[in-house]
Protein backbone atom coordinates (compact mmCIF):
# COMPACT_ATOMS: atom_id res chain seq x y z
CA UNK A 1 0.00 0.00 0.00
CA UNK A 2 3.06 2.59 0.26
CA UNK A 3 3.19 2.36 -2.90
CA UNK A 4 -0.36 4.26 -3.06
CA UNK A 5 0.27 6.76 -0.43
CA UNK A 6 0.92 9.55 -2.69
CA UNK A 7 -2.27 9.22 -4.14
CA UNK A 8 -3.93 8.77 -0.73
CA UNK A 9 -2.37 11.66 0.43
CA UNK A 10 -4.22 13.96 -1.98
CA UNK A 11 -7.48 12.52 -1.40
CA UNK A 12 -10.11 14.12 0.87
CA UNK A 13 -10.88 11.10 2.76
CA UNK A 14 -7.61 11.16 4.38
CA UNK A 15 -6.94 14.86 4.89
CA UNK A 16 -5.54 15.64 8.16
CA UNK A 17 -3.58 12.28 8.25
CA UNK A 18 0.22 11.40 8.27
CA UNK A 19 1.60 8.34 6.08
CA UNK A 20 2.16 6.59 9.14
CA UNK A 21 -2.36 7.25 10.11
CA UNK A 22 -3.11 6.44 6.91
CA UNK A 23 -1.37 2.75 6.68
CA UNK A 24 -2.88 2.45 9.82
CA UNK A 25 -6.22 3.42 8.97
CA UNK A 26 -6.42 1.14 5.86
CA UNK A 27 -4.91 -2.13 7.90
CA UNK A 28 -8.77 -0.67 10.12
CA UNK A 29 -11.19 -0.79 7.06
CA UNK A 30 -9.61 -4.24 5.59
CA UNK A 31 -8.59 -2.45 2.72
CA UNK A 32 -7.90 -4.82 -0.49
CA UNK A 33 -7.00 -3.34 -3.97
CA UNK A 34 -8.35 -5.31 -6.92
CA UNK A 35 -7.93 -4.48 -10.50
CA UNK A 36 -10.46 -4.13 -13.40
CA UNK A 37 -10.18 -3.98 -17.47
CA UNK A 38 -12.29 -1.75 -18.82
CA UNK A 39 -15.84 -1.91 -19.27
CA UNK A 40 -16.38 -4.59 -16.84
CA UNK A 41 -18.55 -4.13 -13.57
CA UNK A 42 -16.90 -3.24 -10.00
CA UNK A 43 -20.39 -3.01 -8.75
CA UNK A 44 -23.90 -4.22 -10.15
CA UNK A 45 -27.26 -2.78 -9.81
CA UNK A 46 -29.18 -5.31 -7.82
CA UNK A 47 -26.37 -6.17 -5.39
CA UNK A 48 -25.01 -5.38 -1.66
CA UNK A 49 -21.99 -3.60 -0.34
CA UNK A 50 -20.23 -3.27 2.72
CA UNK A 51 -17.24 -2.05 1.49
CA UNK A 52 -16.78 1.47 -0.64
CA UNK A 53 -14.44 2.28 -3.97
CA UNK A 54 -11.48 4.50 -4.01
CA UNK A 55 -9.97 4.76 -7.67
CA UNK A 56 -6.07 4.68 -7.43
CA UNK A 57 -5.81 4.77 -11.36
CA UNK A 58 -7.78 4.77 -14.20
CA UNK A 59 -11.24 6.22 -13.89
CA UNK A 60 -14.93 4.59 -13.32
CA UNK A 61 -18.60 5.49 -14.71
CA UNK A 62 -21.38 5.76 -11.83
CA UNK A 63 -24.27 5.23 -13.57
CA UNK A 64 -28.14 3.54 -13.81
CA UNK A 65 -29.39 1.20 -16.86
CA UNK A 66 -32.78 0.23 -17.51
CA UNK A 67 -33.75 -3.21 -18.75
CA UNK A 68 -33.53 -1.74 -22.98
CA UNK A 69 -30.08 -0.32 -22.39
CA UNK A 70 -30.94 3.52 -21.56
CA UNK A 71 -27.93 4.97 -19.78
CA UNK A 72 -28.08 7.55 -17.40
CA UNK A 73 -24.15 8.74 -15.76
CA UNK A 74 -24.48 10.00 -12.29
CA UNK A 75 -21.12 11.05 -11.92
CA UNK A 76 -17.13 9.83 -13.78
CA UNK A 77 -14.37 9.18 -11.16
CA UNK A 78 -10.55 9.60 -12.03
CA UNK A 79 -8.05 8.79 -9.50
CA UNK A 80 -8.30 9.94 -5.76
CA UNK A 81 -12.70 9.83 -6.08
CA UNK A 82 -15.02 7.33 -4.00
CA UNK A 83 -18.22 5.39 -5.26
CA UNK A 84 -20.56 3.41 -2.68
CA UNK A 85 -20.09 5.22 0.06
CA UNK A 86 -23.90 5.79 0.50
CA UNK A 87 -24.67 1.91 0.12
CA UNK A 88 -21.62 0.99 2.02
CA UNK A 89 -22.76 2.57 5.05
CA UNK A 90 -26.26 1.67 4.85
CA UNK A 91 -26.21 -2.26 5.92
CA UNK A 92 -28.57 -3.96 3.57
CA UNK A 93 -29.00 -1.29 1.37
CA UNK A 94 -29.74 -2.91 -2.26
CA UNK A 95 -27.30 -0.90 -4.82
CA UNK A 96 -29.68 0.93 -7.66
CA UNK A 97 -26.33 2.27 -9.59
CA UNK A 98 -23.88 0.23 -11.16
CA UNK A 99 -20.10 1.10 -11.38
CA UNK A 100 -18.60 0.31 -14.13
CA UNK A 101 -14.55 0.50 -15.04
CA UNK A 102 -14.41 3.16 -18.03
CA UNK A 103 -10.40 2.50 -18.42
CA UNK A 104 -8.59 0.01 -16.84
CA UNK A 105 -8.35 0.68 -13.32
CA UNK A 106 -7.31 -0.64 -10.18
CA UNK A 107 -9.52 0.09 -7.09
CA UNK A 108 -8.92 0.01 -3.21
CA UNK A 109 -12.06 -1.51 -1.58
CA UNK A 110 -12.96 -0.26 2.31
CA UNK A 111 -15.59 -1.86 4.89
CA UNK A 112 -17.21 1.30 5.74
CA UNK A 113 -18.65 -0.62 8.66
CA UNK A 114 -15.21 -0.87 10.34
CA UNK A 115 -14.87 2.78 10.31
CA UNK A 116 -18.46 3.42 11.74
CA UNK A 117 -17.76 1.14 14.76
CA UNK A 118 -15.92 1.71 17.60
CA UNK A 119 -11.88 1.31 16.26
CA UNK A 120 -10.84 -1.64 18.58
CA UNK A 121 -7.37 0.20 18.94
CA UNK A 122 -8.81 3.90 19.82
CA UNK A 123 -6.90 4.98 17.25
CA UNK A 124 -6.54 9.06 17.75
CA UNK A 125 -7.45 9.55 13.97
CA UNK A 126 -10.77 7.10 13.74
CA UNK A 127 -12.58 10.61 14.13
CA UNK A 128 -10.34 12.45 11.99
CA UNK A 129 -11.28 10.04 9.11
CA UNK A 130 -15.37 10.07 9.69
CA UNK A 131 -15.13 13.65 9.85
CA UNK A 132 -13.22 13.32 6.45
CA UNK A 133 -16.16 10.81 4.91
CA UNK A 134 -18.76 13.32 6.03
CA UNK A 135 -17.21 15.65 3.88
CA UNK A 136 -16.98 13.65 1.35
CA UNK A 137 -20.89 12.68 1.09
CA UNK A 138 -21.58 16.30 1.50
CA UNK A 139 -19.44 17.38 -1.35
CA UNK A 140 -21.06 14.23 -3.47
CA UNK A 141 -24.61 15.35 -2.66
CA UNK A 142 -23.83 19.22 -3.88
CA UNK A 143 -22.74 17.48 -6.93
CA UNK A 144 -25.59 15.66 -7.65
CA UNK A 145 -27.43 18.76 -6.95
CA UNK A 146 -26.01 20.23 -9.62
CA UNK A 147 -27.07 17.23 -11.92
CA UNK A 148 -31.00 17.38 -10.69
CA UNK A 149 -30.49 21.22 -11.61
CA UNK A 150 -29.19 20.58 -15.19
CA UNK A 151 -31.64 17.84 -15.98
CA UNK A 152 -34.46 19.49 -14.71
CA UNK A 153 -34.62 22.35 -17.55
CA UNK A 154 -36.64 21.38 -20.28
CA UNK A 155 -35.06 21.89 -23.24
CA UNK A 156 -31.51 20.48 -24.48
CA UNK A 157 -30.27 23.89 -25.20
CA UNK A 158 -30.84 25.49 -21.28
CA UNK A 159 -29.76 21.17 -20.11
CA UNK A 160 -26.18 22.51 -21.75
CA UNK A 161 -25.85 25.46 -21.37
CA UNK A 162 -26.61 24.97 -17.14
CA UNK A 163 -23.85 22.23 -17.38
CA UNK A 164 -21.35 24.40 -18.94
CA UNK A 165 -22.09 27.93 -17.15
CA UNK A 166 -21.45 25.16 -13.95
CA UNK A 167 -18.15 24.31 -15.38
CA UNK A 168 -16.94 27.24 -16.16
CA UNK A 169 -17.68 28.49 -12.53
CA UNK A 170 -16.38 26.14 -10.93
CA UNK A 171 -13.52 26.24 -12.98
CA UNK A 172 -12.90 29.97 -12.58
CA UNK A 173 -12.54 30.19 -16.52
CA UNK A 174 -14.23 30.36 -19.98
CA UNK A 175 -11.88 27.87 -21.36
CA UNK A 176 -12.09 24.53 -19.70
CA UNK A 177 -12.43 21.14 -20.61
CA UNK A 178 -15.04 18.49 -19.49
CA UNK A 179 -14.39 15.28 -18.11
CA UNK A 180 -16.92 13.54 -20.80
CA UNK A 181 -16.53 12.74 -24.73
CA UNK A 182 -19.71 13.33 -26.53
CA UNK A 183 -22.19 10.17 -25.78
CA UNK A 184 -21.27 10.42 -21.82
CA UNK A 185 -22.18 14.04 -22.20
CA UNK A 186 -25.39 13.15 -23.69
CA UNK A 187 -25.87 10.22 -20.90
CA UNK A 188 -25.25 12.84 -18.47
CA UNK A 189 -27.45 15.36 -19.26
CA UNK A 190 -30.16 12.22 -19.90
CA UNK A 191 -30.32 13.63 -23.65
CA UNK A 192 -30.72 12.26 -27.19
CA UNK A 193 -26.62 12.25 -28.66
CA UNK A 194 -27.66 13.74 -31.99
CA UNK A 195 -30.30 16.24 -30.61
CA UNK A 196 -27.36 17.31 -28.25
CA UNK A 197 -25.01 17.51 -30.90
CA UNK A 198 -27.55 19.48 -33.44
CA UNK A 199 -27.98 22.23 -30.31
CA UNK A 200 -23.96 22.01 -30.11
CA UNK A 201 -23.68 23.09 -33.40
CA UNK A 202 -26.10 25.66 -33.50
CA UNK A 203 -24.84 27.44 -30.29
CA UNK A 204 -21.31 27.35 -32.08
CA UNK A 205 -23.49 28.99 -35.66
CA UNK A 206 -24.45 32.15 -32.81
CA UNK A 207 -21.37 32.51 -31.49
CA UNK A 208 -22.32 31.62 -27.49
CA UNK A 209 -19.45 28.80 -28.00
CA UNK A 210 -16.33 26.91 -29.76
CA UNK A 211 -15.61 23.51 -28.65
CA UNK A 212 -13.53 20.80 -30.10
CA UNK A 213 -13.72 17.26 -27.96
CA UNK A 214 -13.94 17.94 -24.83
CA UNK A 215 -12.72 21.54 -24.88
CA UNK A 216 -15.06 24.16 -24.41
CA UNK A 217 -14.49 27.82 -24.39
CA UNK A 218 -17.30 29.78 -23.44
CA UNK A 219 -17.87 33.13 -25.06
CA UNK A 220 -19.43 36.11 -24.09
CA UNK A 221 -20.68 40.00 -25.94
Amino acid sequence: MQNYLPVLRNCPFFTGLTDDEILSILHCVSAAKITRPRGSYIFRAGDSTEVMGLVLSGSTLVIQEDLWGHRNILSKCNTGDFFGEPYAATPGAILNISVVAEEDCEILLLNVKRLLTSCPTVCDHHQKLIRNLVRVLANKILLFNDKITHVSKRTTREKLLSYLSAESIRQSSLSFDIPFDRQQLADFLCVDRAAMSVELSKLQKEGLLVTKRNHFELLTH
